[in-house]
């Protein structure tokens, strides 16, 4: 019998690791795309086939995708990341097996909101998708909690200071995206669905930094930045200008209420609520400690 083919990009980031953990709990192969085969996570298993291979060289998506039946496209946040969507969209059309996308977009997308590159760039991706005659399902995912690790240092000093106005946002976990994504990869009637994918409650800014504070031990207070001072900080701390620029964006997107929606979809997926910011917090209460 003719194993199925299963094919994961951006494969050690930090949805697409877990995307492939998932796959292969389930006991499902994995041909996972990455820079070089040489550095691979050391827990992958024989069960994972690393594939070299470049979102900007068509030939080695062409190699990478041959026998592919269905296909998760991740790609990083990356001034060309709308081309690198579409190259894999094209390449998995060249394999004639018409294969199933199951993309990695975000929350909204839908709604073509304008002036956040990051979503734009996953608005063309999706257009692309579209004319391309493919079977196709969007995951599209909010901000993830996970961000706020990166936040840690400030938060043990007592604040936490982002561009986010008052708005709230419906952040969610990324082990929630991956186990969502893994379901839509792995079974059947999602064809044509776009699945949001949030936590169960949309936070601002203060109500999340009271949250870390609950399990730092210590007062945290919410810094609403202004976006230049926010946008020059990001500069200084060697930030190319297209992605600063574009975090910028989004927070502005979230200062204007415009990802506050909750959906039911991590739910709807994996038959289990999605994972709450202060069960997050708490679970990596040592790090904000």
């Amino acid at each position: 019998m003719e194993s199925f083919v299963i094919v994961v990009t951006g494969a050690t980031g930090t949805v697409g690791s877990k995307v492939v953990a998932g796959l292969r709990e389930r006991g499902e192969s994995v041909r996972a795309l990455v820079r070089d085969t040489a550095d691979v996570p050391a827990e992958w298993d024989e069960g994972v086939e690393p594939v070299a291979a470049d979102f900007a060289d068509p030939a080695s998506l062409d190699a990478a995708l041959a026998g592919a039946d269905v296909i998760y496209l991740l790609v990083a946040v990356h001034s060309e990341m709308a081309a690198h969507e579409r190259n894999v969209i094209d390449a998995a059309v060249r394999t004639g097996r018409r294969p199933r996308i199951v993309m990695h977009g975000a929350a909204g997308l839908e709604y073509r909101p304008e002036g956040v590159r990051f979503v734009g760039a996953h608005v063309a991706g999706y257009d692309h998708l579209l004319a391309s005659g493919l079977p196709w399902t969007v995951v599209a995912p909010n901000g993830f909690y996970q961000n706020f690790l990166g936040q840690a240092e400030s938060v043990k000093a007592g604040r936490l200071a982002v561009p986010g106005g008052e708005g709230a946002v419906s952040y969610v976990d990324a082990r929630d995206v991956a186990d969502a994504a893994v379901q839509a990869l792995t079974t059947e009637g999602h064809d044509g669905r776009i699945y949001t994918l949030t936590g169960p409650a949309a936070l601002t800014h203060a109500e999340i930094a009271a949250e870390l504070g609950t399990v730092a031990g210590r007062a945290v207070e919410y810094l609403a930045v202004e976006p230049e001072a926010a946008l020059t900080e990001m500069l200084k701390a060697g930030w190319d200008a297209w992605r600063a620029e574009g975090m910028v964006e989004l927070y502005g997107l979230y200062a204007a209420g415009h990802a506050a929606t909750v959906s039911a979809d991590v739910e709807k997926l994996t038959g289990r609520p999605a994972r709450s910011f202060a069960d997050f917090a708490t679970e990596h209460s040592a790090v904000f400690e």
